[in-house]
């Protein structure tokens, strides 16, 4: 692949969105860091090179359609975002469908894969379930299971589906979205250990200020395990955020996450691999954990605005599970809204889309040293080990 070549990218993007007004300066850092990555690291085979400049791009011109529609409404920036649940459990614990059921409930507001892909002009309320991009966006994923089939059978997408704040912090370029999808290790390192994250989440916020602008909320629910390496910065720009940690045996996450990843960077990548993703992302991981465990320990997170949940014990009792969350955060779970979860986990059935396997052995990583790097996160939280193959 020819090297990113970031200036043109930029100008691409605001020849399309006719302004050159991105908001804050600080996504130029990210985007550079990128694109370096990319080209020294990436190994971006032919179809990547067709489709990771146009990702960049679209991220660019996100931004920009945000920022001019919000210095023509200027009214946007004076409605605050309401302090929002956010749940920060690591990635193959239970995340996914644990957003999936909370949002239907009506009181909750979650950003949509529709709206965070194309999020200009805001949703209306009116026209929130037939606007023509919910199409436009299912076409789109449907082309998925053409270039990754099996992919569904690991993560489950729609357009009417929640989405991951790690795709709104993408316009920021500081997401944990682009080391998953890409072998990026020089920007993966960048983003867990040298860069404020203090940026993404003021963009973050700005995000949302767009998409309730027309569609309002009384209660946000979000969802990514991208939260759990910066708790600090996420209830800095949130300081009245309630959280949700899903909790799973650390080493099933890595073999998991592993396989899933490295599936994933077959669309752009050549040669991914199983044991070079669990190398990577292994010590992605359990620092993740011990920083949510650090932010306890430190105050950062208190005792009174985090639920803990048992991944094992929302497998077998899911509503049982939900029921909790609602008591510790003094809501209603309505009759109507928890006949609405059980509705859905009985038309959604796990496997319904195949079934994803995977191994610890596959990873090639040595168990001893990965169960004696788990084991503060473990032994704190209460979290059993599993069975891993």
């Amino acid at each position: 692949m020819p090297p990113v070549n970031v200036d043109a990218l930029v100008q691409q993007a605001c020849d399309e969105a006719g302004s050159d007004d991105f908001g804050e300066p600080r996504w130029r850092e990210g985007l550079d860091r990128l694109a370096d990555a990319l080209d020294t690291e990436g190994r971006i085979n032919d179809i990547g090179q067709a489709v990771v400049p146009g990702e960049l791009t679209t991220y660019l011109e996100d931004r920009l359609a945000i920022t001019a529609y919000r210095a023509a409404h200027p009214e946007v920036a004076t409605v605050d975002v309401v302090p929002p649940i956010v749940i920060v459990g690591q990635g193959r614990t239970g995340t996914t469908i644990l957003h999936d059921l909370l949002a239907l409930d009506p009181a909750t507001r979650v950003p949509s894969t529709w709206e965070v892909d194309r999020p200009v002009p805001p949703p209306e309320t009116a026209t929130y379930d037939t606007d023509p991009r919910i199409a436009e966006v299912d076409e789109t994923l449907a082309m998925v299971d053409l270039v990754l089939p099996g992919f569904r059978a690991m993560h489950p997408m729609g357009a009417r589906l929640p989405q991951e704040c790690v795709r709104i912090t993408g316009s920021d370029f500081r997401s944990m979205i682009f080391p998953t999808q890409s072998h990026v290790p020089s920007y993966g390192h960048w983003l867990l250990h040298e860069t404020d994250m203090a940026s993404a989440y003021r963009w973050h916020r700005v995000f949302l200020q767009h998409l309730q602008s027309h569609h309002p909320t009384t209660r946000w629910v979000l969802k990514s395990p991208g939260h759990i390496w910066c708790l600090d910065k996420l209830l800095a720009e949130y300081p009245n955020a309630l959280l949700v940690q899903t909790h799973r045996d650390p080493l099933r996450i890595i073999a998991s996450l592993a396989s899933l990843v490295a599936h994933l960077r077959k669309l752009a990548c050549d040669d991914p691999t199983i044991p070079e993703a669990a190398e990577e992302f292994a010590e992605y991981i359990v620092d993740g954990l011990d920083r949510s465990l650090d932010a306890r320990e430190s105050g950062v997170v208190g005792p009174d605005q985090v639920v803990d949940l048992q991944f094992a014990e929302f497998m077998t009792d899911p509503f049982g599970t939900i029921r909790t969350i609602y008591d510790h955060l003094d809501l209603e779970l309505t009759a109507e809204t928890e006949q609405r979860m059980r509705d859905y986990l009985a038309a959604n059935p796990k496997g319904a889309h195949g079934v994803h396997h995977y191994t610890w052995d596959a990873t090639g990583l040595d168990l001893g040293v990965w169960r004696d790097r788990a084991r503060r996160y473990q032994d704190h939280f209460d979290v059993p080990s599993e069975a891993l193959d």
